[in-house]
């Protein structure tokens, strides 16, 4: 056990026993425990006191309580309702917090947040991510139209280098290009499973998007762009000419003429394709489909 684990455990623990709380399989509830984490998550977040957090899924207000300290408010939307004992015992001498108890997917972000986005305050994003639905809640928040700085997220680790991978490797595919089209994305840290309670049977790995730097690429039809772009990896050892004609129902030699005036080659894969890339050929399957 770390410094961290032997200081926070015990607090944790009696605290969930104290409200008989017992975490739930079926919500991925693994809860951060480690000081060490903690602090080096909230820190990378650089809340200040002009910084409003959203934060998805606090668990039992953990990284909650140090997202307070340094943060304007934090607005966490928490899945489980039977947390709420736990959560108003916990961040009772935090006055900027705010929880709503709710499906996070099924939450209006901007309108959640709006009433709090008022003069120069700037909004981050911070959570430890539930393994079983972490690319949904991302793309949920990356779509949500909000002025988003910046975000810190504990995801699996092998979620992580999926959000990190570039063109070429067999991580990178349609989470990659969909995180990186919207946020620089950079790892920060592995975390290992003796830092939650109970533990997970993979690490983890905390993941920075910076949302002021996406990639510079021009993209005319952001849907069309990321169906063109699911409908290249769906068949991942094909060509892109096999895939895409399949996937989006384009005679082959059609196919072929659109993805060549695109500048690509109709026998690469998509592995190795660049953002760039995709948005050519997304932005050429507009000018063909008017055809």
């Amino acid at each position: 056990m770390t410094a961290g684990e032997r200081e926070t455990s015990p607090r944790m623990r009696d605290l969930l026993q104290k409200h008989d709380f017992h975490t739930k399989k079926q919500f991925g509830q693994n809860f951060l425990i480690d000081q060490n984490v903690l602090d080096r998550i909230a820190d990378a977040v650089r809340p200040d006191d002009h910084t409003l957090v959203l934060e998805i899924g606090p668990g039992a207000g953990a990284l909650t309580v140090e997202l307070a300290r340094r943060a304007a408010k934090v607005v966490a939307i928490e899945k489980d309702e039977t947390l709420r004992p736990v959560l108003r015992d916990v961040l009772e001498p935090y006055p900027n917090v705010e929880v709503t108890f709710a499906d996070v997917l099924d939450v209006d972000l901007a309108g959640l947040l709006q009433p709090d986005l008022t003069g120069d305050r700037k909004l981050c994003f911070a959570a430890n991510l539930p393994y079983y639905i972490t690319t949904p809640i991302l793309f949920q928040v990356l779509e949500a139209n909000l002025p988003l700085e910046r975000a810190v997220v504990m995801v699996q680790k092998e979620v992580a280098d999926r959000m990190v991978a570039g063109p070429g490797g067999k991580e990178y595919g349609v989470l990659s290009v969909g995180i990186q089209y919207r946020a620089s994305a950079k790892r920060l840290f592995t975390v290992p499973p003796g830092a939650f309670a109970p533990q997970p049977g993979v690490d983890s790995a905390v993941v920075l998007l910076d949302c002021t730097q996406p990639q510079d690429v021009s993209v005319e039809d952001e849907k069309v762009f990321f169906r063109v772009v699911k409908a290249a990896f769906s068949t991942r050892r094909k060509t892109l000419l096999n895939a895409l004609s399949n996937a989006m129902g384009v005679p082959k030699d059609t196919c072929k003429a659109w993805i060549e005036d695109a500048g690509v080659r109709p026998e690469a894969r998509a592995e190795t394709l660049s953002i760039e890339q995709f948005a050519a050929l997304a932005n050429r399957y507009l000018t063909l489909s008017q055809v």
